[in-house]
């Protein structure tokens, strides 16, 4: 049997591209090239296609302003793969409308945020009839948007954050809340746009900075718990769970992905893995985290963050669909103490796409 062909998406035009890049470099350093023949597929931040060799890191490795090929990925079931423009040795087209195609037998969106995560590039997907890994369109869209996410949690019985839905440029009374709160994108990742608000005077300007990421803007009270995740691999039935982890904050509030160096660490937070929390908590974050994930339908994979209360009990924070794969992700951490790196976490992960039912 010859190698399976893996299409690995990366990159994209929101604001977490460069947080994708440094995951499909992962995935790059751990993917079996004796079982894969991997095609990689940048996303430029200009929102064109390259074929390239890789997502790179060093010198001679810029796959977005490099020697690359243009690529799209048909939309055409029967042809099951990428169109490749042609070109010459200096990049210009040999002709108008000469291509290659390449067919792929996977592939592996790693694409964070909006037109990764929020439904688009799976419909598109889906149209391509390729298998592709992670959530579908309807799953992708709910877990996108928080209040959408946390209709349908608290339908299936479990706790979510009280909240609030304004438009960017509504005028909200300050007076309604109690204070603190934490202003958020609706529609967004990696907290991007994400501010505790203290007291009322502060509350304009945090709306006005998620307002930057999404027309759409959720007020949320500021749950007093522990920030604990879970790593969901597989589809339902057969759910694989990593060991839990426990944020711990020195102060502030915990923002993944905006530090200027984060593989250094955070200023202001440090994971632990395994948790230091009781057993039976543990198991708790564990069996609530795949209700979440039955309930919004993911497959694929997920990590799902819940605050744990001194009471014992969890509230829902959010699900990511697609999370970061980089050095110093969560979701990697988590599986890998698990006892499953990175390496046989795609192994499965592919393994679950093939064999997976039709969304």
């Amino acid at each position: 049997m010859g190698k399976l062909k893996v299409g690995i998406l990366f990159g994209g035009v929101s604001e977490e591209h460069g947080v994708s890049v440094k995951s499909a470099r992962e995935v790059a350093k751990h993917l079996d090239t004796e079982k894969y023949e991997p095609y990689y597929i940048g996303i430029a931040q200009s929102g064109a296609w390259k074929l390239c060799d890789g997502p790179g890191n060093g010198p001679g490795t810029d796959w977005e302003n490099g020697d690359t090929s243009p690529v799209v990925l048909s939309p055409d079931s029967s042809v099951r793969g990428l169109l490749v423009l042609e070109s010459d040795r200096l990049g210009s087209r040999i002709r108008q409308g000469q291509y290659r195609t390449v067919n792929l037998d996977v592939i592996l969106p790693v694409l964070h945020g909006k037109r990764g995560e929020d439904g688009a590039i799976q419909g598109l997907l889906e149209l391509s009839g390729i298998p592709y890994a992670g959530c579908g369109i309807q799953s992708s869209v709910l877990c996108m948007d928080k209040t959408l996410t946390y209709l349908v949690v608290q339908s299936a019985g479990i706790p979510t954050p009280n909240f609030w839905i304004v438009g960017a440029k509504e005028t909200v009374d300050p007076d309604q809340f109690d204070y603190p709160v934490f202003v958020k994108p609706a529609r967004s990742g990696s907290s991007f746009g994400v501010s505790k608000v203290t007291a009322k005077d502060e509350l304009a300007s945090a709306i006005e900075t998620a307002a930057q990421y999404d027309t759409k803007v959720l007020i949320e009270e500021a749950v007093v718990a522990s920030e604990v995740g879970c790593s969901i691999l597989g589809n339902d039935p057969e759910l694989t769970v990593g060991e839990v982890d426990h944020i711990a904050l020195s102060h502030g509030f915990f923002k993944i992905h905006q530090e200027s160096t984060p593989e250094s660490g955070s200023e202001n937070s440090t994971p632990i893995v395994p948790a230091d929390i009781p057993a039976e908590s543990r198991s708790l974050v564990q069996e609530t985290a795949k209700a979440i994930y039955r309930a919004l339908g993911c497959t694929g994979l997920a990590r799902v963050d819940l605050f744990l209360k001194e009471d014992g009990s969890v509230v829902l924070n959010e699900v990511n669909t697609f999370p970061g794969l980089t050095s110093y992700s969560r979701y990697p951490r988590m599986m890998t103490a698990a006892g499953l790196p990175l390496g046989k976490v795609i192994d499965q992960l592919v393994a679950a796409t093939l064999s997976g039912s039709p969304r």
